[in-house]
């Protein structure tokens, strides 16, 4: 049953195949009897005629045997090819003898392979174009069969694979185009035996490597289009060779090292590109030979050097593109001899020096752009010379003095772009004779004086910047004239008076920004009749009175600014109808009363800016209600704002800045906020918020900043804290919260303030906040933590503020050495005990220490005296004993001091801020004296001062010494006097008794 149900359909596929080849049948007996009866009359021509036929059928063959590979909606479009003589079929060509010469099915929507097509069977085929179609697969290496090809287009498909080699055997190809394919790999080297060839075209394709030396034997070349490829490493000596060679273009690959001088010697070169590689070095001056050229442009490289000279030999050049290179030096007057040229782009190089006025004799310029570079001087009058101009970009340069008038002569121009320069003095009054002008940007300079009334002539103009100057005056009626008037930026000048109401004329515009002048009066009605305007800012004004109804009409609104004015009034319920609007700052005003009911309809809003202002009342209902799923900023703080947050907030996932803080809210902190991944900031601070904190908050991946101080928030701090690995500020003081501090906070990494003070947390400090290295500030105070403080707080190297205060902690001070950058410490009111380290005093950034109420004993370290930006100091109500150390007379920076309550002696320093200091920062004291309210003189007029010390005691060890000597002077003394006396008396003896020798003798 089953063969026989399907034999119908079998019988269908059968019969055109019988058909096909019993007329295949016919046709040989045909030829056979037709070749008998030619027999008798010619056997040569029996033998001709028997070749022929035999060649058509090979061909037709090889043909429908493609076509049925094509894929069926494609073989429909050659429903021709049906039998044996494919002459007749569209689009092939025959010669003579009924062979095909010529097959071309450009744009004929083909999809499908070469893989079917037999080229073997067409031996004198000349000519192959399948160019534009949809064609796929590998170009098969039998195509070197088709020996007589001179031309071969197989462009716009969609060809992969390698190019193969064996394509150099078709050594009569004139043209070959396989642009616009998918073709990868190297170009085969056998490409360069094609000496053939006036065309080659592989543009568009993925082809990498290098270009083959050998193209340079293509002598007959003309056209060489190899851009749009992956080709790298250096272009070639050997193209220099090419000399027939007009069309050179290498663009767009990743080609590397210099342009060769070789190039100088294509005389008939007109157009060559090189824009978009990575080629660098100098422009050879080579090609200033290349008489013929027409278009160069070697943009988007990374080319040094200046500009040849020898450019400017080029007279038939029209197109001169060297834009976005690393040129320096100045711009050659040769060039104003190029004159031909149309088109002169040299932006985003490191030019200096002068514009040159040799420029302005090139009178068929209509394009001059010379923008982003470091050109100085001021602007030649000359350029009021090219009547053919009519783009002129000279922007983001250093150019100096006043913007010529004869500007005005240029009744072509279009654009003028001469921002950001220094260029001063006025606008000139003759551009109001730009009658062609669409752009004028003249935006950040030094422009000074008013707007001239003549720009309301520009009738054409469709943008008009000109903020971030000096300009001043009020700002001209005339510009309600500007019919075409897009764009109108005239913010950041100095701008005075009222807005005009005639810009409420300009229908088309979408940009107005006024912003950051000093314009005064109400916002005119008039501005609501702006039907396109897009964005609309007058912020930073001394704008007044009320916001206009008439901005409710403007339903294509999508940014509105008037913050940083002076407005009063309440928000008009009709700005709840500009239901296109993204952006809402009204922040920094007067405003108040409550906000419409309306504003639920803004359903597209991104940005709201309420802030610092006096609105009052609750959120409206629809708030909460419509979904604001696009919102990313709400910024309400600093208003009278009461009731509860609006839950829904953050049901588009894409709220980032939730900041209400000092305003009245109650309730609780709006559950969509939980899973609101989004956030980058959060203040909620100020408000009567309640809740519990750990069940509001979840894990925020994106979130800086968190504050939730002055609430009235309960329970404990979540884990989950630890998990925000970008948070850099956690800010929750003055609530309720308890339990004990989560270990996990350690592992928020990017911490640098954390702020808990005043709550009822409890337990010790975990130690693994030592691990925060960006902390800054940590303020645990007010709290309830006991244990000793982590010893490894040291390692808080970044540590500037540290404040412990009102807590239970006991133990030593740790040491704190490695924490340098501290301006502020405070670890009063514990129980910490024994010596203050002397550590401290290598804080030199320490601006406020406060040790007050512990039980600090011993002296009070000489170190401190090195505390050189000391401002204030708490020691008192500690057991610290000793004096005061004289070194604290360097503490020049400090303003206030308080000691009292401990037990120390002796002389204050005689410094101000001892000096003029209060009496009960003295008292309770062992007995300190000196010269301050409410202490006794010190009874030793003796410095304290160590040196003074040392020399005291040197002068006693010398009075020692000098009475020793006096003592060891008498002794010696009065040996001395006693020999004398002695041997005196011994030699009256001796005289005595030789005067009665002599007597004797003379009797």
């Amino acid at each position: 049953m089953t063969s026989l149900s399907n034999k119908p359909l079998f019988n269908q596929f059968l019969s055109p195949l019988l058909f096909f080849h019993l007329l295949l049948i016919v046709l040989h007996f045909v030829s056979k009897s037709t070749a008998s009866v030619s027999s008798l009359s010619s056997p040569f021509a029996h033998s001709n005629s028997k070749v022929k036929i035999a060649e058509e059928t090979k061909e037709a063959m090889a043909l429908l045997n493609w076509k049925t590979s094509l894929h069926n909606k494609s073989q429909s479009l050659l429903s021709s090819w049906v039998g044996t003589t494919p002459c007749n079929w569209v689009e092939i060509n025959c010669d003579h003898s009924g062979s095909v010469t010529h097959l071309n099915l450009s744009s004929y929507g083909l999809r499908g392979t070469l893989h079917n097509l037999n080229f073997q069977s067409f031996p004198n085929l000349l000519s192959l174009d399948l160019s534009y179609n949809s064609l796929s697969g590998i170009i098969n290496s039998n195509i070197s069969h088709l020996s007589k090809l001179s031309l071969l287009d197989l462009s716009a498909n969609q060809f992969t694979g390698r190019i193969p080699s064996q394509i150099g055997k078709l050594t009569s190809l004139h043209v070959i185009d396989l642009s616009v394919n998918r073709m990868t790999g190297l170009i085969p080297q056998d490409v360069g035996a094609l000496i053939s060839l006036s065309k080659l075209d592989f543009s568009f394709n993925n082809l990498t490597g290098v270009i083959p030396a050998s193209l340079g034997n293509l002598s007959n070349l003309t056209t060489l289009y190899l851009h749009t490829n992956q080709l790298s490493s250096s272009i070639p000596q050997e193209l220099g060779m090419l000399s027939s060679l007009t069309d050179l273009e290498l663009s767009t690959n990743n080609l590397i090292g210099v342009i060769p001088a070789s190039l100088g010697n294509l005389s008939n070169l007109t157009t060559l590109y090189l824009h978009m590689n990575q080629l660098s070095g100098f422009i050879p001056q080579e090609l200033g030979m290349l008489s013929s050229l027409t278009d160069l442009e070697l943009f988007t490289n990374n080319l040094t050097g200046v500009i040849p000279a020898s450019l400017g030999n080029l007279s038939k050049l029209t197109t001169l593109y060297l834009f976005e290179n690393q040129f320096s030096g100045s711009i050659p007057q040769e060039l104003g001899m190029l004159s031909s040229l149309i088109d002169l782009e040299l932006t985003t190089n490191n030019l200096v020096g002068v514009i040159p006025a040799s420029l302005g004799n090139l009178n068929k310029l209509t394009t001059l752009y010379l923008s982003e570079n470091q050109l100085s001087g001021s602007i030649p009058q000359e350029l009021g010379m090219l009547s053919s101009l009519t783009d002129f970009d000279l922007s983001t340069n250093n150019l100096i003095g006043v913007i010529p008038a004869s500007l005005g002569n240029l009744s072509k121009l279009t654009t003028l772009y001469l921002s950001e320069n220094q260029l001063s003095n006025s606008i000139p009054q003759e551009l109001g004779m730009l009658n062609s002008l669409t752009d004028l940007v003249l935006f950040r300079n030094n422009l000074t004086g008013v707007i001239p009334a003549s720009v309301g002539n520009l009738s054409k103009l469709t943008t008009l910047y000109l903020h971030t100057n000096q300009l001043s005056g009020s700002i001209p009626q005339e510009l309600g004239m500007l019919s075409s008037l897009t764009d109108l930026l005239l913010s950041t000048n100095n701008f005075i008076g009222v807005i005009p109401t005639s810009l409420g004329n300009l229908s088309n515009l979408t940009f107005l920004y006024l912003h950051t002048n000093q314009l005064s009066g109400s916002i005119p009605q008039e501005l609501g009749m702006l039907s396109s305007l897009s964005y609309l800012d007058l912020s930073a004004n001394n704008l007044t009175s009320v916001i206009p109804t008439s901005l409710g009409n403007l339903s294509k609104l999508t940014t509105l600014h008037l913050f940083e004015n002076q407005l009063s009034g309440s928000i008009p319920q009709e700005l709840g109808m500009l239901s296109s609007l993204t952006n809402l700052a009204l922040s920094t005003n007067n405003l108040m009363g409550v906000i419409s009911t309306s504003f639920g309809n803004l359903s597209k809003l991104t940005v709201i800016y309420l802030h610092t202002n006096q609105l009052s009342g609750s959120f409206p209902q629809e708030f909460g209600i419509n979904n604001f799923t696009q919102l990313k900023e709400f910024q309400i703080f600093g208003n009278q704002f009461t009731g509860h947050l609006f839950e829904n907030v953050c049901s588009g996932g894409l709220l980032e800045n939730f900041t209400t803080y000092d305003n009245h809210f109650i309730g609780s902190i709006p559950k969509s906020l939980r899973n609101c991944t989004s956030l980058i900031r959060v203040q909620l601070n100020g408000n009567q918020l309640i809740g519990n904190i750990g069940e509001s908050f979840g894990i925020y991946p994106r979130l800086t900043y968190m504050e939730l101080s002055y609430n009235k928030l309960y329970g404990e701090l979540s884990a989950n804290w630890g998990q925000c690995q970008n948070l850099a500020s956690l800010k929750i003081s003055n609530n309720d919260i308890s339990g004990r501090l989560p270990l996990e906070l350690g592992e928020a990494s990017q911490l640098q303030v954390l702020i808990l003070s005043s709550n009822k947390i409890h337990g010790k400090i975990p130690k693994e906040l030592g691990k925060l290295k960006f902390l800054l500030y940590l303020y645990l105070d007010g709290n309830k933590f006991s244990g000793q403080v982590p010893y490894n707080f040291e390692m808080l190297s970044n540590l500037e503020q540290l404040n412990l205060a009102n807590n239970n902690l006991s133990g030593l001070i740790p040491d704190l050495g490695k924490c340098k950058k501290l301006f502020l410490l405070n670890l009063s009111n514990n129980h910490l005990s024994k010596y203050i380290p002397l550590q401290i005093g290598n804080f030199q950034f320490l601006q406020n220490l406060d040790l007050s109420k512990n039980f600090l004993m011993g002296e009070i370290p000489q170190q401190l005296g090195d505390l050189k930006t000391l401002e204030t100091l708490n020691l008192s109500h500690n057991v610290l004993s000793g004096s005061i150390p004289s070194s604290f007379d360097k503490l020049l920076s400090l303003t206030s001091i308080d000691l009292s309550y401990n037990q120390l002696e002796g002389p204050i320093p005689n410094t101000k801020a001892f000096c003029e200091a209060p009496e009960e920062v003295f008292s309770h004291n062992k007995g300190l004296c000196g010269n301050a309210i409410g202490l006794k003189a010190c009874p030793s007029t003796i410095s304290h001062n160590p040196h003074v010390k040392k020399m005291t005691k040197v002068m006693k060890l010398i009075l020692v010494f000098l009475g020793i000597l006096f003592l060891i002077f008498i002794f010696v003394g009065i040996t001395l006097y006693v020999r004398s006396r002695k041997m005196k008396t011994e030699i009256k003896e001796a005289r005595r008794r030789t005067s009665k020798y002599v007597c004797s003798m003379e009797l």
